[in-house]
């Protein structure tokens, strides 16, 4: 599970559509938004239809009551905090994980709420690359992953695009 918060729907539409992209090809569920973005959830509705597996992105009125609310570990990806791969390395493996990922500015009282602050290299980076390195290391290896019900597969070669697309209506 991802939580973006800080997103701004007129400013940042493309930036959280690739988080959103990056979160559901390593294995994330689920994208929690706020504030939401209706189009934003539309579009990512479409790419789970198109290309399979389940994932959802919501919109979170209250960012930080999803945070108190979360039944698990809460892991603040920052430029500031504890070193990554140590801190990654040290997660209890069977406890649900909320990977939280802000914007341009993010709220001090997070660095508060969350139950780790991991630096993904203490130096400005994008919250995208934040999150991908993160579920790269917390799931499991995206050959091994399921996207079912997918209407378009890419099948993968050394060169070249080729996409298996299932007819409408088809099983």
């Amino acid at each position: 599970m991802v939580l973006r918060i800080g997103h701004r729907p007129q400013r940042d539409p493309r930036l959280t559509t690739h988080l959103a992209l990056a979160s559901r090809a390593l294995g994330a569920e689920r994208l929690w938004v706020h504030p939401g973005d209706p189009e934003l959830e539309e579009r990512l509705r479409s790419v789970a239809r198109e290309w399979g597996g389940r994932f959802a992105v919501e919109a979170v009125t209250d960012w930080r009551r999803a945070i108190r609310n979360w039944n698990g570990l809460v892991v603040h990806l920052t430029m500031y905090g504890e070193p990554f791969e140590r801190a990654l390395a040290s997660l209890p493996p069977d406890v649900p994980i909320l990977l939280v990922v802000g914007g341009a500015k993010v709220p001090a009282d997070l660095y508060r709420l969350a139950d780790r602050n991991v630096a993904v290299g203490s130096q400005p980076h994008s919250e995208v690359a934040a999150a991908a390195l993160a579920l790269d290391r917390l799931t499991t290896p995206p050959d091994a992953r399921e996207f079912s019900g997918a209407r378009r597969r890419i099948v993968p070669q050394a060169a070249g695009k080729r996409v298996r697309v299932r007819p409408l209506g088809s099983p």
